[in-house]
């Protein structure tokens, strides 16, 4: 009998441990700590995303954030002055609760900002040349409701549509080989706290960092996506990832349309 008891202590002391220990296959909280590598104290209203879970929250007035993952998860650390980091999620630290991270200050430089004062001559049609002219207008593909560019020029619709039958094209290629990440878009646009978070920035690193691009690459699938360099420049996080999700969705639709196109001249006599 002592042997049967002391088996099943056994056998119940390793299942035991088995359900502390392996979080791998389920969605588990992590907590931490951001704090400054210089003055030690709380980093307030840092971003973190899961880039795996396409997730997102921020640090509390302490310097907490807790926010759902796996073991080897991967989390984005940002804060504006600081140098972004990515921390992989461990048993350990699922374990262990709340760990302390540091962050690593930046040196903020202002770039030279150069303004260039219109020299106004007093006559009208002289002076209406020096004005740039910034054409801010959008078109639709019809079929697609609710669905728009930005544009500045009479061949844009040309220009899309050769992005889908052209496979040398940059879009085709770029929304072609990265399936995986544009499918992000949709979870990233499901996420209020992403929302939230891309709708204060300017600086594109989430974005690049979540569509696994350079900041080269981003801007150039805005602009072959047909808006103008007045938005790319001016607009925020947010507003950048609606343009290219939205271009995304209207590259997949005319996508299929070339497909079945390219299908039925294959099988027409």
């Amino acid at each position: 009998m002592k042997h049967y008891l002391l088996l099943f202590i056994c056998f119940a002391s390793v299942c035991i441990y088995g359900q502390d220990t392996d979080y791998s296959k389920e969605l588990t909280r992590v907590q931490a700590t951001i704090i400054s590598s210089t003055t030690k104290l709380p980093l307030v209203d840092a971003n973190i995303v899961n880039l795996n879970q396409v997730i997102g929250t921020t640090t509390d007035d302490d310097g907490v954030f807790d926010i759902r993952a796996k073991v080897n998860d991967t989390l984005h650390l940002s804060y504006i002055g600081y140098k972004s980091i990515k921390v992989r999620v461990t048993n350990d630290w699922i374990k262990f609760g709340n760990t302390e991270i540091e962050m690593t200050d930046l040196a903020l430089a202002l770039e030279e900002v150069v303004v260039n004062q219109l020299k106004l001559t007093g006559y009208l049609e002289v002076d209406l040349k020096q004005i740039p002219i910034r054409s801010n207008n959008r078109y639709r593909i019809s079929g697609i409701p609710n669905q728009g560019y930005e544009a500045g020029q009479t061949n844009v619709v040309n220009k899309v549509l050769g992005a889908i039958f052209n496979p040398a094209d940059f879009l085709y290629k770029m929304f072609g080989r990265k399936p995986n990440q544009m499918r992000k878009l949709k979870e990233m646009k499901k996420d209020d706290e992403i929302r939230n978070q891309l709708s204060k920035r300017f600086d594109r690193e989430m974005l690049t960092v979540l569509l696994q691009v350079d900041k080269y690459d981003l801007d150039e699938i805005v602009n072959q996506c047909n808006y103008s360099r007045d938005f790319i420049r001016t607009a925020n996080d947010l507003q950048l990832l609606d343009a290219i999700s939205e271009c995304y969705e209207e590259y997949k639709v005319l996508n299929r349309n070339a497909d079945r196109k390219r299908n039925k001249s294959k099988t027409t006599p």
